[in-house]
């Protein structure tokens, strides 16, 4: 970059950033016990769930594996913004005890990767959101009509 221009940061800035990282570090340390959970409650759903007998009267017993399936899915999808909040807060905590300017652009880009993962999810379940919604209401309106 030829027109790099230097950043300095006053005391108020690097007081900001370090407890940004160590409120990070807890956010992160938390998500991580949380996707560990998800992944024990899977294993006990999985093994609760195999000594349900599948039958046409137990709908429970048919879905089986989906529970815990769906909690493994959700514990994968939660890994990514952990991991990047924990390497945000890991970055910006070497970063600012060697004074590396370098090391703070990296952790902020940390930072804005989790914002855009967590941005872009929730771009998606508005849109899950709005489909069922629109789904339930075609149904219902469907339902509707047949009973005319």
């Amino acid at each position: 970059m030829e027109n790099q221009q230097n950043l300095e940061l006053n005391e108020q800035a690097i007081d900001a950033l370090k407890t940004s990282a160590k409120w990070s570090m807890f956010l992160a340390i938390m998500g991580f016990i949380g996707i560990g959970l998800m992944i024990i409650a899977a294993a006990i759903m999985l093994m609760v769930a195999s000594a349900i007998p599948a039958s046409p009267m137990n709908p429970i017993g048919n879905l089986k594996g989906y529970l815990s399936g769906f909690y493994l899915f959700m514990a994968l999808l939660y890994f990514p913004p952990v991991y990047y909040l924990f390497k945000y807060a890991t970055d910006m905590k070497t970063a600012l005890q060697n004074y590396s300017s370098d090391l703070v652009g990296t952790a902020l880009n940390y930072l804005k990767t989790h914002h855009k993962y967590l941005g872009i999810s929730i771009i998606a379940i508005m849109s899950l959101y709005v489909i069922t919604i629109l789904g339930v209401l075609v149904f219902v309106v469907n339902k509707g009509m047949q009973n005319v």
